[in-house]
Formats: structure tokens, C-alpha cells, sequence
């Protein structure tokens, strides 16, 4: 009965799969990896309701004498008291009496800590006093939990550490890689162009401001570039970009298998705006969406972005200013070898950087000196 490999997967939050952040997105992808792993994962994830009976089923088993190897959970980007649908913190201490349980059994616990956007000024931008003066003491509410029942936690970049001092041991935690075998085929074979061909998936508006980004495009005649965004941001943009757009910039409100046929084309792909505070840190989602379609990826000198495309050798980490941006695309054109090294460097730093490796590293943080 103990033989098989068995795990928890703690969530305090119900998964919207019509929802495409990393929020929804990334449990998903871990689960599936830690079976790809070959673990038998129990889950502890939805409303509180629901949560509650799974908590109640994986309790008595473990009374009963079965095992788990760890428990490994994942935080919302809102405190956990709120997390139901009305933001009623009606299961305040479910979620935290669970884990203290899971550590009275002897069971280790890894947790991901997502984001520390609550600190930031643009927080508080966007969110009213009332809901900041709710919030704030229930973010640290949860960080003084997880110093109490978290043996590891995991950060989306170590830059972020400064900000969350708490639990001891800790590593970085990246999103995942989803290998597109289809498009890396298609770029094995694929000719060069006359033109240098870029690509941006994202946000870009607020946090991601592409002005730079188009301004010194719009003047380069050897660049095409298209940017994919949703169409409610164009509409709110538009009006500040309008004046960059010319036949070398195109606008499109794609996603999913429809993003395909322009990663196929793609040159590089693009993760450039400020690195200051909040960005700093950030780890897109993006940039493993990059690599798993073999796209080479200009990132920013300063943001935990461009720190892994620089030690991965995967693209280019710049300063944030024209110049730099624009001498690094008149190079590429003029000496298209260096796409080369770099599409090179991306086959070996996928293997690495799949969601199966991230999972594989959380089994082995919690699973020392248990062979």
C-alpha cells in the first residue's frame, strides 16, 4: 500500500480555466508534473467548501496510515482569508490548520509564494484605502503562518527575496516550459528573410509600456514587428502608440494554437520594458512561452528576466535605453549567426526548464534524507 508514490497539492483557491493567468495556469501544469514524475497526487483546491471535504478525506487517510511524501502548495495573489467567491474570510483558519496538521504528521511542506504586489506602490494606485487596510494585514497575516509551517518556499526569482524574509530555506521557482514541437520543426527549416522579424505577447498598458519598444522600431525600414495583445488594451492604448504605427508594426488579439503561425516566423521575441521595482522580479509566463517556441528573447539589464536569458545565453539582457536597443537589432540583421547560437543554446536550456524539472526539483527539496 506504501509503495506507491503519493503527494498533496494544497491550493487555497478555486481554478477559472477560462482564465489565463498564472494564477489558474500554473497549478494545473504542476499537478500534471508531478504525476509525469510519478507521484499519485491528492488535491486540496476550490472554494472552501470543497476544500474543507478534501482536507476531511486526506486527513483520515493519513490517520489511517497512509503516507505522503510532502505537501506542496501554491498561495493566491490575494490573501487566503479571502480567496472565496464573495471575499467573506467564512474559513479563516481551514487552510492553515490543515498544513499545521499535515506538520504534526511529519509530512514536509513546500509553498510557492506568487507575488508581493501588495508592497508596491502600484498597489496602492490601484486599490481603494478601504480594501488596502483589509488586505494588508492579512498578507502578513500569511507570511507569519508560513514561518511557522512552511520547511521551503519558492519565489518566481530570488530578487524577490528582499521582500518576503521569511522561512530559511528557499529557491527559485520559475514557471515552466511547454515544448511546441511544431514550430521548432518548422524553424529548423525555415529560410531567412529580408527582414528581422519581432514578436510580443503581453499586456501594454500600466507595468508594460512598449513606447520605447515602438518608438525606436518605427524608425528601423529592416524590422517588422508584430505585438499580440487583448483587444479592450489596444482600445484603452491606442491613442498614446498611434503615432509609432507604420506599415513595419502590426496589431493583433490572438491567443493559444492561433499564436502558431507567428512564432514560426518570429526572430526574436521580446521582453522589454523598465526594470524598476515591481518588475524587477517579475518572471513572466512569457518568457518560458518564448523559449518553448524557440524564439531568442531581448530582456532588460536589471529584471530577474534578464538575468536568466543572460546566464541561459538565450537572447540579449540590455540597458533600457534606444540606443542599446536599436544597436543590438542593426547587429542581428547585419550578422544573423548570432540567432543561431542562441536558437543552439535554447535546445539545451529547455530541457532544463520544463514544468517536469520544476516539479522534479520540489520532490527532491522535500524528499532529502528519505531514500
Amino acid at each position: 500500500m506504501n509503495s506507491i508514490k503519493r503527494c498533496i497539492f494544497h491550493i487555497p483557491y478555486h481554478i477559472d480555466s477560462n482564465i489565463k493567468s498564472g494564477t489558474n495556469i500554473r497549478p494545473i501544469k504542476m499537478k500534471q508534473a508531478f504525476e509525469d514524475n510519478g507521484y499519485e497526487v491528492d488535491c486540496v483546491w476550490g472554494y472552501g467548501a470543497e476544500r474543507k471535504v478534501r482536507i476531511n478525506e486526506i486527513e483520515h487517510k493519513i490517520l489511517r496510515g497512509i503516507k505522503y511524501d510532502f505537501v506542496y502548495s501554491e498561495n493566491n495573489t490575494m490573501p487566503t482569508v479571502l480567496t472565496e467567491k464573495n471575499h467573506i474570510p467564512k474559513y479563516f483558519n481551514l487552510d492553515f490548520a490543515f498544513l499545521k496538521f499535515c506538520r504534526k504528521q511529519g509530512i514536509k511542506i513546500g509553498l510557492f509564494y506568487r507575488d508581493v504586489y501588495w508592497k508596491f506602490d502600484v498597489y496602492k494606485e490601484k486599490t481603494n484605502w478601504f480594501k488596502r487596510r483589509i488586505a494588508i494585514p492579512l498578507y502578513k497575516y500569511d507570511l507569519q503562518q508560513y514561518d511557522k509551517l512552511i520547511d521551503y518556499l519558492y519565489l518566481p526569482s530570488n530578487k524577490m527575496r528582499p521582500y518576503v524574509e521569511v522561512v530559511e530555506k528557499f529557491s527559485e521557482l520559475p514557471p515552466g516550459c511547454e515544448v511546441n514541437e511544431s514550430v521548432i520543426k518548422y524553424k529548423k527549416e525555415k529560410k531567412d528573410t529580408q527582414m528581422l522579424e519581432l514578436f510580443y505577447v503581453g499586456g501594454i498598458g500600466g507595468l508594460y509600456d512598449i513606447e520605447k519598444l515602438l518608438k525606436v522600431v518605427s524608425r528601423l525600414k529592416y524590422v517588422n514587428m508584430t505585438v499580440c495583445c487583448r483587444e479592450n488594451e489596444w482600445s484603452e492604448n491606442k491613442e498614446r502608440y498611434k503615432k509609432y504605427m507604420n506599415d513595419n508594426i502590426h496589431i493583433i488579439h490572438k491567443s493559444g494554437k492561433e499564436l502558431e503561425e507567428y512564432y514560426k516566423k518570429a526572430d526574436i521575441s521580446l521582453l522589454y520594458f523598465s526594470s524598476e521595482g515591481y518588475r524587477s522580479f517579475a518572471m513572466p509566463v512569457k518568457l518560458f512561452e518564448y523559449m518553448g517556441n524557440m524564439t531568442p528573447i531581448i530582456a532588460t539589464k536589471g529584471s530577474a528576466a534578464g538575468e536568466f536569458v543572460e546566464s541561459n545565453d538565450i537572447g540579449w539582457n540590455i540597458p533600457y535605453d534606444e540606443d542599446s536597443l536599436e544597436n543590438l537589432l542593426e547587429q542581428i540583421f547585419h550578422n544573423r549567426e548570432r540567432l543561431i547560437k542562441k536558437n543552439n543554446n535554447l535546445a539545451e536550456a529547455l530541457k532544463k526548464n520544463t514544468w517536469k524539472a520544476r516539479a522534479s526539483q520540489v520532490i527532491k527539496d522535500l524528499t532529502k534524507g528519505e531514500e
